[in-house]
């Protein structure tokens, strides 16, 4: 569940349609400009194949990747190595994390909190990077999937998409008493004549934009900034992403 395994190798093709990677890359920038930061060392959580990690490290920021899927790694440190990129990949998961030292600032994006599924665990996580591993001064950026997207627009839907030799069927449940998000997934991936069926199961927990500052404040962090994603404008009830900022 929520590893990624058999769904990396096409990953980037079904999410490169939906993201526009180096929009987000810019975004970023744009936060540490807004914030009056200058990171050199950064660190993103939950990098996956490594498209927000590879084009910050092409704008010369040092860079480590850390994400759960040995798989996904993989074709980030592949992705990296065809740009002669030296990016150190860890295989950790947020709540074991581990480090050689301190970064001045992490990054989690695109919905990787949103598999942290209880608040407690979300809050250990933030202690630990406050107290253990980013350096004073530092920033923390993420983005959250908003309980509106869950409720609304994914939660009890079922997607069919078809195309480029790949099919699936994606069905999800949500439970609006713990704002949780079952997803089911149907992969069917052409090869030659026949198509090869795999399945993943991935959970996810929305949390109020209230809930996730107080979270954050409690872990030790003095600011939490809320805004509408690739902006700087307040969030919004019907946004589909609520983004982050804690220093």
């Amino acid at each position: 569940m929520n590893s990624y395994t058999r769904f990396a190798p096409i990953y980037d093709r079904l999410m490169r349609e939906d993201i526009d990677y180096d929009r987000w890359t810019d975004y970023i920038e744009d936060i540490f400009a807004h914030f009056g930061k200058t990171p050199k060392l950064v660190c993103d959580l939950a990098c996956g194949t490594g498209n927000i990690t590879i084009p910050m490290a092409k704008r010369g920021y040092d860079m480590i990747g850390v994400d759960n899927s040995s798989q996904m790694l993989s074709i980030a440190r592949e992705k990296a190595a065809g740009e002669s990129l030296d990016i150190m990949f860890l295989s950790q998961s947020f709540t074991k994390l581990d480090l050689y030292g301190g970064c001045d600032a992490f990054l989690c994006m695109i919905d990787g909190f949103n598999y942290v599924l209880s608040p407690k665990s979300l809050f250990e996580i933030a202690k630990r990077i406050k107290t253990c591993f980013l350096e004073p001064g530092g920033i923390v950026i993420f983005d959250l999937s908003s309980r509106y997207k869950f409720e609304t627009y994914i939660g009890n839907n079922t997607f069919v998409y078809d195309k480029d030799g790949i099919f699936y069927v994606w069905e999800n449940k949500f439970y609006k008493k713990n704002g949780l998000l079952d997803m089911y997934i149907n992969f069917f991936e052409k090869e030659g004549s026949r198509y090869k069926r795999f399945c993943e199961r991935h959970l996810q927990k929305s949390y109020k934009e209230q809930e996730i500052k107080k979270i954050f404040l409690s872990a030790g962090f003095e600011r939490v900034d809320s805004f509408s994603p690739l902006s700087f404008n307040p969030s919004q009830k019907a946004d589909l992403r609520t983004v982050f900022v804690a220093t």
